[in-house]
């Protein structure tokens, strides 16, 4: 397991219709607050101010294809123009386990990418892929 603590944020909240709604700064929209989009906007942050990932190379919440089913990745850091990492985020009481793991790397069948990230804001983690092998990290890797 890797241990983040996610920094202090002025996240920008407010109320709409009843509900609350968190600016996404990566998406540059409003996005309503669940509690799996709480855990996605600190890990954003994480990944922005204490990893120095640049938000220019961060899609969040975006549609991908697996053979004819569409689903929707949280967050996929790009590298060189390719995909290099990928964050599944649930909410807090959602155990990572066999099911968060295999639906990862069922998105990493289409994206193709290094390093492997599950987190539900207080368990996060780490997988590196590299040729068909898979190594548990203690910490993520630096951009």
């Amino acid at each position: 397991m890797i241990n983040i603590q996610f920094p202090p944020h002025a996240f920008k909240i407010k109320k709409e219709k009843g509900k609350e709604i968190i600016f996404d700064e990566c998406r540059k929209q409003w996005v309503l607050l669940t509690p799996e989009e709480w855990v996605r906007q600190n890990f954003l942050q994480y990944l922005m101010q204490e990893k120095s990932y640049p938000a220019s190379m961060i899609a969040v919440e975006r549609e991908i294809m697996l053979g004819d089913v569409k689903k929707r990745f949280d967050i996929v850091v790009f590298k060189n123009t390719k995909p290099w990492l990928i964050v599944e985020c649930k909410e807090m009481q959602v155990k990572l386990n066999e099911d968060v793991i295999r639906q990862i790397l069922n998105y990493n069948i289409t994206l193709q990418v290094e390093y492997l990230v599950i987190t539900n804001g207080t368990s996060t983690f780490a997988l590196h892929v590299q040729q068909g092998t898979f190594e548990w990290l203690h910490k993520l890797p630096d951009f």
